[in-house]
């Protein structure tokens, strides 16, 4: 409810209609009320500050509500006219709409990251089957990036940095990283299907606690440890019973978990150095730009230049017309950086325990509707493998939220 706030005026005893004060004249405040009182008054806002008033109005710096307040000696008057006037809400039920918004624009955040997701890997699988040139198409994605971060620098919609040379040479181990931690998903979502792709990717947590043990020196805990079982157990089941295994995709995954996990050693290490580090939106940009000026030169001396009509009218031969193939090439593009630049977005807002938790359930929904999209058979084996291994990944991230139990020293 409104609380209310007395705003005082100078009435006389005369119970004939006054003239109000300064004009103001509204008919649901005429009610007067004789108060005897021959001292100052205080104001006293709804947030409990206090301030003797002796001119007609006052106002709370911390909440702008208006308090009027006047008494005449020189008259001799005793009596005053009190006018009800609405302030705000309390400011808890203020801050619990707050963190009501807040918690609503983060959900919001996560099912954007989710969708964009959804739709990155049918669009790039179906792109991918008929055109089978995964540097040419990570390249092409690499690009839609670029010129999606050059138009929001220009519309301001985010700071562009200002690079010195030490800093775009700590990040160039960075971008390498990131081109070849695509470039073999990429290859991998070309020769198996997508559920099992990220099924594979699942063993990220297990690169995880090998390169920070291994050139960071951190020591994992126990429980870290212990999920890593299931995650290994899984993806082991899930590959020995699935349909559309092949040994390109099945390692072109494995080197993109290694590639991945390098990355974040990198990015940890360039964090450290406050003088070089980055936010995470414009390092994700520069990182984008330099993987895309890294691999156009490197596609075409592996693939040569793919995109003349005799290549794009054999994808057309394949079932995906040149109109369809573009279509959906530039859609996988958009959804390709949009879904990071979402994803260091939230990272940004949360702790990054909460984003590897929301990380997981991104792989479930993924590997779950690209099976229903794509019909792919499953056998009740390869589903239990693959449960296995998404569950250990939860683990893992609620036991690096676990902190270990320091030791009383002895005295």
């Amino acid at each position: 409810m409104l609380s209310t706030a007395l705003a005082l005026f100078l009435s006389t005893p005369i119970l004939r209609p006054q003239k109000p004060v300064y004009g103001h004249s509204n008919p649901r405040f005429s009610t007067y009320i004789n108060l005897p009182s021959s001292k100052p008054l205080d104001s006293i806002c709804c947030h409990g500050f206090s301030r003797r008033k002796t001119s007609l109005s006052g106002s709370c710096l911390s909440c702008n509500d208006r308090i009027s307040a006047f008494t005449c000696r020189n008259h001799g008057y005793s009596s005053i006219k009190v006018r009800a006037a609405s302030v705000p809400e309390s400011t808890g039920e203020i801050e619990k709409s707050r963190d009501l918004a807040g918690t609503m624009q983060l959900g919001a955040m996560f099912g954007i990251w989710y969708l964009l997701n959804i739709f990155f890997n049918i669009f790039n699988k179906q792109v991918l089957k008929v055109f089978p040139f995964p540097a040419t198409i990570t390249a092409f994605q690499f690009g839609c990036g670029t010129v999606m971060i050059n138009i929001m620098w220009a519309l301001n919609l985010c700071n562009r940095p200002k690079l010195t040379r030490p800093q775009i040479l700590a990040i160039l181990p960075l971008a390498v990283a990131h081109t070849f931690g695509n470039l073999l998903t990429n290859v991998s979502l070309g020769k198996v299907a997508v559920s099992f792709t990220h099924t594979i990717k699942a063993l990220e947590p297990f690169f995880t606690v090998l390169f920070a043990a291994l050139f960071l020196g951190e020591k994992p805990a126990f429980w870290a440890l212990s999920s890593l079982v299931p995650i290994a157990g899984g993806v082991a089941l899930a590959s020995l019973t699935e349909a559309s295994f092949n040994w390109i995709g099945f390692c072109s995954a494995m080197a993109s978990n290694v590639t991945n996990q390098s990355r974040n050693v990198f990015s940890k290490k360039l964090m450290a150095n406050k003088e070089e580090a980055l936010d995470n939106i414009n390092l994700f940009s520069v990182i984008t730009i330099i993987s895309f000026i890294l691999l156009v030169p490197a596609a075409i001396f592996m693939e040569g230049f793919k995109f003349t009509p005799s290549y794009l009218q054999f994808a057309a031969n394949q079932g995906l017309n040149v109109r369809e193939l573009c279509i959906r090439s530039l859609l996988a593009g958009f959804c390709f950086h949009s879904y990071q630049q979402v994803s260091y977005m939230i990272l940004q807002m949360v702790n990054p325990v909460t984003h590897a938790v929301g990380n997981c359930v991104k792989r479930v929904v993924v590997i779950v509707s690209s099976v229903i999209f794509f019909q792919t058979p499953v056998s009740p084996i390869n589903s239990i493998g693959t449960a296995m291994a998404l569950a250990g990944v939860f683990l893992y991230s609620r036991a690096k939220r676990m902190k270990p139990e320091t030791k009383p020293q002895a005295a």
